[in-house]
């Protein structure tokens, strides 16, 4: 039945008016019911969790259950979390003045029955929209059972002149005022044991205990939790009695795509409109800013356990971005290309959100994030030219042939991150069968598309070890392989991870 609620301001009009009570799980479970019978979408801007993440927790809603979402940083846990008010009703009646949300028809506070036994239906009823029903904690080492729970008020006793055991001299905490709300807190295992332990009675018996006091509230409460499994060995943990009252353990997960990746990364990074209106990514790019987080999740010097977060390729991609316009305001240039060059650009968005290894330690964050870099460009060469290895290894025709000659003949070229568009392209047009290979192997090409894609032969080349690949300040030298050993045998060796200078 469809109630009017801003017509109705009293009990006694909510009576007649047919509205009935219902707990939040019951709501959240209904509401659920018709989304699901009329296919609409239930969490918009959730990617990659159609097959997996969503169906659990729907079932979860539809069971009633409390629900913990547990995965590593960066798996939308409190996004998800945050949209489940989505399956609310747009408006709750609730008793005016009272501080745990009673409803008229089943309250639960003194101040609410005292309220109601002196007015009937004459107690005036205020209306609670969905956006105020939802309360989110960071749990944190310093969090209290009073910041929670509550305490007792002395101050507030000795004014009224009451003693300690009254109810009306406790201050209610978080949980208590989140009554008929969801109520999530983030990071659980970051809370003290002592402080899990006072949850216990909440999710079981569905009331509150404080201090030695004789206090029965009977709250109404959807409990998220959300845990990262690094922190039950690192800072902490979930204490068994705990976990065994959470109904629904949901485990969250990366994208299993790099096109589902592209698509989460291409909803959430800021990119302003002037930006993307003058700058132009071509895929590939897309594509090797998704591989570098699928290669550090893979990669021996990252920690595992920690995980790579989706905001290392939101961040890395707004950097592109910004690479690529600092080069355009540089050169007064309308229009400007992303160029694999300002892949580098991104390490600053690398080194703060990888947790490496003892190894990765010893080696620098800024060489594994050229490691991962590198890998990238490896990863998805071949699917655009020919296998450089496989070329060695067979003696076959060597489609890159002129271009590795005319390296060898002594000539070089130096990429300047900073260089017009005019410059790169005529440099990399300067490269005997540069074009050509490109032309032959990826057809109906744009010009600023064919640009990247002989950039991406150049690279390409260095990681199969057919060029060297030399930074200077913020270029980046091409030259033939052999004599860039015996001309550099004084230096440390670099393949585009060890010079700390560029960027």
């Amino acid at each position: 039945m469809l109630i009017k609620h801003d017509q109705i301001k009293t009990l006694g009009e909510l009576k007649h008016s047919g509205y009935n009570y219902r707990s939040i799980k019951d709501e959240m479970r209904d509401n659920l019911i018709k989304k699901l019978s009329k296919n609409d979408v239930l969490f918009k801007g959730i990617l990659g969790y159609e097959q997996t993440v969503i169906p659990e927790l729907e079932r979860a809603i539809l069971s009633r259950h409390n629900i913990v979402f547990l995965g590593l940083r960066g798996q939308a846990k409190t996004r998800m979390a945050r949209l489940l008010d989505n399956l609310l009703d747009p408006y709750i009646p609730v008793v005016s003045g009272t501080e745990l949300n009673d409803d008229p028809l089943h309250p639960v506070s003194k101040f609410a029955h005292d309220l109601i036994a002196e007015k009937g239906d004459d107690t005036p009823i205020e209306w609670l929209h969905r956006s105020a029903r939802y309360t989110e904690k960071l749990a944190t080492p310093d969090v209290t059972v009073a910041d929670l729970i509550g305490d007792v008020d002395p101050i507030k006793a000795a004014a009224m002149k009451l003693h300690y055991s009254d109810e009306r001299v406790i201050h209610f905490g978080l949980i208590p005022r989140s009554n008929r709300c969801i109520f999530v807190i983030n990071e659980l295992p970051d809370l003290q044991a002592r402080i899990q332990v006072s949850l216990f009675n909440i999710l079981q018996e569905e009331d509150i205990q404080i201090r030695g006091f004789k206090l029965r509230l009977p709250l109404d409460i959807q409990f998220v939790f959300t845990a990262n499994p690094e922190d039950y060995t690192n800072r902490g943990s979930i204490v068994t009695p705990l976990k065994d009252r959470i109904d629904s353990q949901i485990l969250t997960h990366y994208p299993r795509s790099l096109e589902i990746s592209r698509q989460i990364t291409a909803q959430e990074a800021r990119i302003p409109k002037l930006q993307s209106e003058i700058i132009f990514v071509p895929d590939l790019l897309k594509d090797l800013i998704e591989e570098i987080a699928f290669q550090a999740r893979d990669s021996e010097y990252v920690d595992a356990n920690s995980g790579v977060s989706a905001r290392l390729t939101i961040s890395a991609y707004e950097n592109l971005y910004s690479s690529a316009e600092r080069r355009l305001l540089i050169n007064g240039e309308s229009k400007t290309s992303a160029r694999i060059l300002d892949l580098y650009s991104a390490i600053p968005s690398i080194t703060g959100k990888v947790e490496l290894v003892y190894e990765g330690e010893q080696e620098g964050p800024l060489k594994i994030a050229h490691i991962l870099i590198n890998k990238s460009i490896r990863a998805h060469f071949k699917k655009y030219f020919p296998d450089p290895e496989k070329i060695k290894k067979e003696e076959m025709y060597n489609p890159y042939k002129d271009i590795v000659q005319w390296f060898s003949g002594g000539n070089d070229i130096n990429l300047d991150m900073n260089g017009s568009d005019k410059d790169f392209e005529k440099q990399l047009r300067s490269i005997p069968g540069l074009i050509e290979i490109v032309n032959k192997y990826n057809k109906d090409e744009t010009k600023g598309e064919q640009n990247i894609l002989m950039e991406f032969v150049l690279f390409g080349l260095a990681e199969y070890s057919f060029l060297s690949k030399t930074p200077l300040d913020s270029r980046l030298q091409f030259k033939d392989i052999i004599s860039s050993m015996f001309n550099e045998s004084d230096e440390e060796g670099f393949s585009s991870m060890d010079n700390q200078n560029f960027y």
